[in-house]
């Protein structure tokens, strides 16, 4: 039975061309690691601030946007160009509970908390969930208080202005949280990104709204917001799903099949067991079971439960530690050696 905790390539190097070419080239840039020994920075804590950067930059650009347009509702009394403004403030705010996630995960595992604090991030993606839910709640209050009480819409050019750079702005904030989020393994940040997205169309429906004032439709403003609202609440459907399903546990079922591939081609592995892999925050754990010949040393049998952690380190992306347990291949009238855990089995 073999586990390591954060793999560092450059301990053990291997063999690679003096020309790699563009396959293995695109290996690297999609998994990078490092076979210089002075260059040892641990992946989970590298991740995590490129996490932190990102969040706080999407805070800044947010939080500017979200200003500006806040402005010119003080001067329009425009709902959507509102509804539009709260969201941004909010979509800026959940920077917060992602950067407490960030820093707690960092944090070293302890007798208490034995896998570490990686789930904090699983906690803060529902935080945002619910952010974005009170979001639209409140965008489509405040539309449907407006069209039972209509009032005009001032300054339209300078409306129409806002709703442009509320669109730019979270547009780009979106690009790069779902970028950062993917390359690091993060749901909650790719919600983030999605949630951002969102806010970037519904910046550009407040133009509709604006040139519907414009053509003196009182109600154009109002109703563009309830389709903001809708909106929202479509985004908030896709993160719940995202982060309820990686609360749950829930993996690419291609990311298992990978890591199966990988573990049948080691030396020694005759069969690959039960295997399971989950996130925590934005690493991968792997537990598995492996079939070796039950003639074998426990030497033997451990050097190739080694081989295939080492092997899964390499080909799933974002797994940082493996529980390898080696099982003797069954005798002929030999009795199963788990028979003595049956009982302790689910029926």
């Amino acid at each position: 039975m073999s586990e390591r905790h954060p793999h560092q390539h450059g301990a053990h190097p291997h063999p690679h061309g003096s020309s790699p070419g563009p396959r293995r080239r695109l290996a690297h840039l999609l998994a990078p690691h490092s076979h210089d020994t002075a260059d040892k920075v641990d992946p989970a804590l590298e991740s995590s601030a490129r996490g932190m950067r990102a969040l706080w930059v999407s805070l800044a650009v947010l939080g500017a946007t979200a200003l500006a347009q806040a402005g010119v509702v003080a001067v329009s009394g425009s709902v959507a160009l509102l509804g539009d403004t709260v969201h941004n403030a909010a979509d800026a705010l959940t920077a917060v509970p992602l950067g407490i996630a960030f820093v707690l995960g960092r944090r070293a595992a302890n007798r208490r908390f034995t896998y570490g604090y990686g789930r904090a991030e699983d906690l803060a993606g529902l935080v945002i969930v619910l952010t974005i839910a009170a979001s639209a709640a409140f965008a489509g209050w405040v539309a449907v208080g407006r069209l039972l009480d209509p009032r005009p819409v001032t300054h339209l050019p300078v409306v129409a202005v806002a709703a442009l750079v509320g669109f730019a702005g979270n547009e780009w904030v979106a690009r790069y949280r779902i970028r950062v989020g993917r390359e690091i393994g993060s749901a909650a940040l790719v919600a983030d990104g999605l949630h951002a997205r969102t806010d970037g169309f519904t910046s550009l429906a407040v133009l509709l709204g604006a040139a519907g004032s414009a053509l003196g439709w009182r109600a154009a403003d109002p109703l563009v917001g309830l389709a903001i609202t809708a909106a929202i609440v479509l985004v908030l459907r896709d993160a719940a799903r995202e982060v309820f399903r990686r609360v749950l546990d829930a993996v690419d079922p291609a990311l298992v099949d990978r890591a199966e591939r990988a573990v049948r081609e080691v030396p020694g592995v005759r069969e690959v067991g039960e295997l399971r892999l989950r996130w925590i925050g934005h690493r991968l754990r792997a537990e598995l079971a492996v079939v070796v010949d039950g003639e074998a040393t426990v030497r033997q049998a451990h050097a190739i439960a080694v081989a295939a952690e080492h092997t899964l380190l390499h080909a799933v992306p974002r797994l940082t530690a493996a529980l390898v347990h080696a099982d003797p291949a069954p005798a002929p009238g030999e009795t199963d050696p788990h028979l003595a855990l049956a009982h302790h089995l689910p029926a």
